[in-house]
């Protein structure tokens, strides 16, 4: 009798876990999350802020959230070729690099987010600047995720927000940046 019933339960948490796989393969390849904030300075005083990976480390909330996190800096100081690699806390940041591809100032900076742990994927990120009047900025920050998705990637999805999750450090990290540039 004992041995039926695990057998039940087996097979009944075994029919789980194909659904959820099931379920998880289906969800989209991509995924995009975006926040903007106004700032009260002009586009060429921000634009650095982001261009130049030092300085956008300044500000840059995964910095915040493992300060003992490792960077390497590599390629030039500001703009496309500029990138680093970083490798902190598992559980906050993890392992990757990220890599400035394309530049144009003072509208626009496009990078590279390739995290290797705790899971891999590939990213596309790009900040936005638009003027909004006499010396207003708004300073959009998106990522896309680059498909296709792994698997293990498409199951974290079915159970975290990654809208939720990531659009919460970018607010942080834009009101870091707000307030940076509204005192330089």
């Amino acid at each position: 009798m004992i041995i039926k019933s695990l057998l039940a339960i087996a097979a009944v948490l075994a029919l789980a876990v194909a659904a959820l796989l099931l379920y998880a393969s289906r969800q989209p390849d991509s995924f995009q999350v975006q926040r903007s904030v106004r700032i009260q300075a002009g586009a060429e005083r921000i634009h650095p802020l982001i261009n130049d990976l030092r300085q956008f480390n300044v500000w840059n909330p995964y910095m915040k959230k493992d300060p003992g996190m490792i960077t390497r800096y590599r390629g030039p100081a500001a703009g496309p070729g500029a990138g680093f690699d970083f490798e902190g806390d598992e559980r906050t940041v993890g392992r990757g690099s990220i890599a400035i591809v394309e530049s144009t100032a003072p509208e626009r900076v496009g990078m590279t987010l390739d995290m290797l742990s705790p899971f891999e994927a590939h990213n596309r990120v790009t900040f936005t600047l638009t003027p909004r009047g006499s010396g207003v900025t708004e300073v959009t920050w998106a990522m896309e995720g680059v498909g296709p998705l792994p698997l293990m990637a498409k199951v974290m999805h079915v159970f975290f927000d990654m809208d939720r999750m990531v659009g919460t450090d970018f607010e942080a990290g834009l009101a870091g940046l707000k307030a940076l540039a509204e005192r330089t």
